[in-house]
């Protein structure tokens, strides 16, 4: 069961746009080892703002994921890539209907 979440809003710096949204495309077989990432989604907003939406059925999960090794490549490349730092926000679930769930 899905309990908690993490809505992350990032803007690219003009001219990486492609880089952030390739860079997003590729962390997706870094959260596929992540077993407590229930639900992970890589979206685009806009032309230059993208963001990352993931669920995890805990706070243990969710702090797992905050100080896993895709958290650790953006903040390593967010000075290159964005133009401010990323918008981490920590969410709750208050419903939710996932593939495989009643």
């Amino acid at each position: 069961m899905v309990k908690t979440a993490l809505f992350v809003r990032l803007e690219a710096k003009a001219g990486k746009e492609e880089e952030v949204a390739n860079f997003l495309k590729g962390g997706l077989s870094v959260v596929e080892g992540e077993p407590a990432t229930i639900a992970w989604f890589a979206i685009q907003m806009s032309s230059s703002t993208f963001g990352i939406f993931d669920a995890f059925p805990d706070d243990a999960g969710r702090q797992a994921h905050l100080t896993g090794p895709l958290a650790a490549a953006l903040m390593a490349k967010a000075s290159e890539l964005l133009s401010k730092a990323p918008s981490i926000e920590k969410v709750d679930v208050l419903a939710s209907k996932l593939p495989g769930s009643k």
